[in-house]
């Protein structure tokens, strides 16, 4: 009888833990936190320096300087430097029912690396009418650097697109948080599960924008047709379709994505679905318009980090300092070395997802066992698997409530760790 509650208090404890460390959500620990005073481009410290939280908001303050090497910018006269931001993101983002924001000029969300990215735009429009908007994709690329940023004139440093250098697109792996929208919600790779409900094979995101069939820039994207002050220029060799913004048009269903390049779907970080956006590229891994966020907010932008000089909110005295110990996953693991990784979500019902990490090809065994260390689910038997990161869903509809543990086993490894369901 004894040793019965010594085990239901250890249940107890541990669900305790765990109930709280699922405070620890995507919004926390998707950051790239610099945790060893790594330092970028002219010895500036690099990445996200902290991260702070309350029930309703993130707090990520960063230099926007990465780790990566950054640079030259050909014929751009600006230099990046540390703009010790502070961003304020929204834990529980919703979505505008009313006229969706659109995207400004300047920065519209922020790395995970704590690195901004702008919209499509680059300031300029043909004759300066503020009709015709020049691409900075397409007018600008010759001053980016080879990770596909440059810094504009305060020095900030950022990107318009796809960002080359943070993350390498996988094609058969669910690409992972890239960064957050200032509506709050997640911006992924290019890569996701077909379905929306989180089936399916992985499959690159679609744009539904593409290049207008025309070779004169009298009408607008809407069909509105422009008197002949507000013509743009002939499609040439000089203005090329894809110039401005306006050589491009939203058609429904053409693509994955909807008219803000995102949508609503289950991914690995959120088991029960959200509104995410997606980098956007073509088969050949080139940026696609509009590349991260479509020409306006999905959600309600929360105040603070749009405008001239934004992004240096207040950390309240109330929030905490996120220090990695706690949560689902931080991602701070090494591919050279075998690893098993905490569920998510932990506590679950009736599913998660079990990470585990492949140094080098190896026969595989996932086994899930009760308090009794009594099997009662097989995941995976004898499997000859490669090197990287794995995922697998663990769906325990047809067991009962309670602590289980689930064992990884190699030829030379093997690791144990617990999880709580709870219907």
């Amino acid at each position: 009888m004894k040793n019965k509650l010594l085990i239901l208090l250890a249940i107890i404890s541990i669900c305790s833990q765990l109930l709280f460390s699922q405070t620890i959500t995507p919004d926390i620990y998707s950051w790239k936190r610099n945790t060893t005073g790594i330092t970028g481009y002219n010895n500036i410290p690099a990445d996200v320096q902290h991260v702070h939280y309350t029930s309703d908001y993130v707090y990520v303050a960063s230099t926007n300087i990465p780790s990566y090497p950054i640079g030259p910018w050909n014929g751009n006269p600006n230099g990046a430097t540390n703009q010790n931001f502070i961003f304020k993101i929204s834990r529980h983002p919703v979505e505008n029912t009313g006229t969706k924001t659109r995207t400004a000029l300047g920065h519209i969300g922020v790395l995970s690396n704590g690195v901004t990215f702008f919209n499509p735009k680059d300031a300029m429009s043909y004759h300066n009418q503020n009709i015709w908007h020049q691409n900075a994709v397409v007018v600008e690329a010759p001053s980016f650097d080879s990770c596909l940023g440059h810094p504009q004139q305060q020095g900030e440093y950022h990107h318009h697109q796809n960002p080359k250098c943070l993350y390498t697109p996988t094609p058969n792996q669910h690409s992972p948080v890239i960064g957050f929208s200032f509506d709050g919600f997640p911006i992924y790779g290019a890569y996701a599960f077909e379905n929306t409900n989180g089936t399916g094979n992985i499959v690159r995101m679609k744009t539904s924008f593409r290049k207008r069939n025309i070779t004169q820039r009298h009408t607008l994207p809407n069909g509105t047709i422009l008197p002949t002050t507000q013509y743009g220029p002939d499609v040439s060799t000089q203005y090329p379709l894809s110039y401005y913004i306006e050589d491009f048009e939203f058609v429904n269903g053409l693509g994955n994505l909807d008219s803000n390049n995102g949508r609503f779907s289950v991914t690995p970080e959120y088991p029960n679905g959200t509104y995410a956006y997606f980098a956007t590229m073509d088969s050949l891994g080139n940026s696609e318009y509009p590349y991260l966020i479509g020409p306006q907010y999905y959600g309600v932008v929360t105040a603070g980090n749009t405008g001239p000089n934004s992004g240096h909110n207040t950390v309240p005295d109330s929030a905490i300092e996120y220090s990695g110990q706690t949560g689902a996953s931080e991602n701070n693991f090494s591919l050279n070395t075998f690893s098993l990784l905490q569920n998510y979500p932990n506590p679950f019902n009736p599913k998660t997802k079990l990470s585990f990490v492949i140094s080098h090809s190896s026969l595989v065994n996932l086994r899930v066992y009760n308090i009794l260390g009594q099997e009662v689910a097989t995941l995976i038997h004898s499997r000859i698997m490669d090197k990287g990161i794995h995922e697998i869903q663990f769906d325990a509809t047809n067991i009962s409530s309670g602590m289980y543990f689930y064992r990884l086993t190699t030829n030379t490894f093997s690791e144990t760790k617990k999880m709580i369901l709870l219907k």
